[in-house]
């Protein structure tokens, strides 16, 4: 699949984003936090669309040095989107307006006891990135057109859950829910398909 950076393909994914039946879970004894799915151009000559994942810092104390998307808990009062334009701007250095927003996706349960909401977002100057080095190891552009190979995502079976383990293969690394999860289903939702994550499971090492 082809997914140029432009403005046909922004329209294009608003349109999308806009119809979305999105599920939105009830938060009882779950803390509420968002990501952002920042789309920005490659930086690789392509003028395709990627995404911006982070790898946490190794001193943070919750998940260091495991893959994310920018993204924490709200705080009183916040917007989904206003968490995800917030938690930009702390780790990435970047200012987003609220029309850079482009819509939610499902919400996804994590087995540490938040309620993630994955929001949407266009960012077509990403030349003001300042990663934060205190929450942020390191920032790269995942193109979005790599997940569409079949080997870009696997499901697998563990002993301790009944539900299906995802993984995704960026490059020579394996991302996991619930990071996994989310762009999943941005990857399902560029194809023109709605697919449910919900049950998508993480692996062990994250059930913490």
């Amino acid at each position: 699949m082809s997914c140029p950076f432009s403005p046909g393909f922004r329209d294009e994914l608003l349109a999308r984003c806009s119809a979305f039946p999105r599920i939105a879970e009830e938060t009882a004894g779950l803390k509420r936090a968002a990501v952002a799915i920042a789309l920005v151009e490659a930086d690789d000559g392509s003028g395709e669309t990627a995404f911006l994942l982070t790898r946490r810092a190794s001193g943070l104390r919750a998940h260091a040095g495991q893959w994310a998307l920018p993204g924490g808990r709200c705080d009183p009062g916040e917007s989904l989107a206003e968490t995800a334009l917030r938690e930009l701007q702390e780790e990435l250095g970047v200012r987003l307006p609220a029309e850079g927003v482009l819509g939610l996706l499902d919400d996804y349960r994590t087995r540490s006891g938040f309620l993630v909401a994955p929001v949407v977002a266009w960012l077509a100057d990403p030349a003001e990135l300042r990663p934060n080095p205190q929450e942020v190891a390191s920032v790269h552009r995942v193109r979005l057109d790599s997940l569409g190979g079949e080997d870009a995502v696997a499901f697998e079976t563990i002993p301790e859950s009944p539900r299906p383990l995802i993984r995704l293969k960026i490059g020579d690394q394996h991302i996991h829910a619930p990071t996994a999860a989310l762009i999943y289903q941005l990857r399902e939702l560029v194809a023109g398909r709605v697919t449910r994550v919900s049950e998508l499971e993480q692996p062990v090492f994250a059930w913490r």
